[in-house]
């Protein structure tokens, strides 16, 4: 495993003409970004992982310093993966001007996370952009459990780089509960709550599957969420293949945001 402290450095040292696969991280590295990296691994000859935490996608400064980091864990991580290249550039070699930063992203897709997240994406695609403008990656690998994200990316990726997008499935703990980086701020008993919103949602979505007329109990399980001490931001059903508000039983995806004490999650089915 090679570390590398600058994207120039990696661009040299790294044939990219070859099969490589791009996994960008924030790091706090879990079993969600393990499963992109084995799957990089197993398409790819070779693996660049990248650990960055992006200041231009939080639109909460406090947000972004109390972002869990634990670069000599994730190292470990990436070392018994046997990962090919890390990268992990200080900001400004990223971003070489504060103009960068940010890539405007279409007002019909300022919703869900957009709406109440506002310049997320667009600090999203600006470190998305600088990355992809020098590493000629084939392949880049996204959760699905960011589903918003990774529409967005790979509508911005397709329009101007030859880079693929592949998108996997969200992994989930025992508590089917979708692994993200922020989950080590909750205690057991938070854990359990968030379980159940995403166990509550599961079920809405077997309804809505099994009947369609179902979609308008979208209501009820907002009420449910909220007796249940869950301080919902969005509960919303959108068409997975454009998020558009016009959906049938066969492209309809539900999405939620919420907050457990300060800690903000999200989830879709």
């Amino acid at each position: 495993m090679i570390i590398f402290k600058s994207i120039n450095t990696l661009v040299k040292e790294v044939n990219f003409k070859a099969e490589i696969g791009f996994v960008p991280t924030m790091g706090s590295l879990h079993k969600g970004h393990i499963s992109l990296i084995k799957t990089s691994k197993k398409k790819c000859k070779k693996t660049v992982v990248s650990i960055f935490v992006n200041p231009s996608q939080f639109n909460k400064k406090n947000d972004y310093r109390k972002y869990p980091r634990n670069l000599h864990k994730d190292l470990l991580i990436l070392k018994k993966l046997k990962v090919d290249f890390v990268l992990i550039p200080p900001i400004n070699d990223v971003f070489k001007s504060k103009k960068n930063m940010k890539i405007p992203i279409n007002f019909k897709l300022k919703i869900l996370c957009a709406k109440f997240r506002p310049g997320h994406f667009e600090g999203v695609l600006g470190v998305i952009n600088e990355f992809l403008k020098k590493i000629k990656s084939k392949y880049i690998f996204l959760g699905e459990k960011d589903f918003q994200q990774a529409y967005i990316i790979n509508n911005f990726i397709k329009k101007k780089f030859k880079t693929k997008v592949i998108i996997c499935k969200t992994i989930r703990d025992k508590n089917f509960l979708p692994f993200s980086s922020r989950n080590i701020h909750l205690n057991k008993k938070e854990i359990l709550k968030s379980s159940f919103v995403s166990k509550s949602l599961r079920k809405f979505f077997i309804l809505i599957k099994n009947n369609f007329k179902n979609k308008n109990k979208v209501v009820d399980y907002k009420k449910l969420l909220k007796k249940n001490n869950i301080n919902l931001e969005y509960l919303e059903i959108r068409n997975k293949i454009n998020l558009s508000s016009r959906y049938n039983q066969k492209n309809f995806k539900i999405f939620v945001a919420y907050y457990i004490r300060n800690v903000r999650l999200i989830d879709n089915f």
